[in-house]
């Protein structure tokens, strides 16, 4: 078996990493194809995984000048979402109480499994789009505008749906629905 080179990006804990975001983009590029609890439950195993891999990385050191490229285009994003949202239909809402404007409102704020998990989407396969180019430089700048990304909104955004997702699961309605399924 071949040995792999020995740069950051081919570090096993960023190969566990990027194979946890090939996957879970996956799961969500193919909504239409899933089951509601099916898809729930892989979203369950998936986003915890994530977010360890991700906790676990160190920043790398910017390697190339600019930013590296975007691929996820406007229709790839709302594509995603309305997957996540026809699938889910009125479990898509949740409560939200980590946004900064619910320290100064009243109201309850809405949030939508859909757009986090598409925000979540665009950033990992941005950056698993640029490490199929096998430019080390590259794939070193990706990840880094990834993690990045994940320290300043989809850290928190994969949480907030984990939560979500974990109060639907263990929900009385959905487990009966998923029994009356079975």
């Amino acid at each position: 078996m071949a040995q792999l080179p020995e740069h950051y990006v081919y570090q096993q804990e960023v190969i566990d990493f990027v194979t946890i975001s090939v996957q879970t983009c996956l799961l969500l590029e193919h909504t239409a194809e899933q089951e509601k609890h099916d898809f729930v439950e892989k979203l369950l195993h998936y986003l915890p995984l994530l977010y360890l891999k991700t906790r676990a990385l160190e920043m790398p050191d910017t390697e190339s000048e600019g930013w590296p490229q975007r691929f996820v285009t406007e229709e790839d994003y709302n594509f995603v979402a309305e997957g996540v949202r026809s699938l889910l239909g009125s479990d898509d809402v949740y409560l939200e109480v980590f946004v900064e404007d619910m320290r100064y409102s009243d109201e309850p704020v809405s949030a939508f499994l859909s757009e986090n998990l598409a925000d979540i989407y665009q950033e990992l396969k941005d950056m698993a789009a640029n490490y199929q180019q096998q430019v080390e430089a590259v794939m070193n700048d990706s990840l880094l505008c990834c993690l990045e990304a994940f320290h300043q909104h989809w850290g928190q955004k994969l949480l907030n749906a984990l939560r979500a997702l974990h109060a639907l699961a263990e929900s009385e309605d959905f487990q009966q629905s998923t029994e009356e399924g079975a």
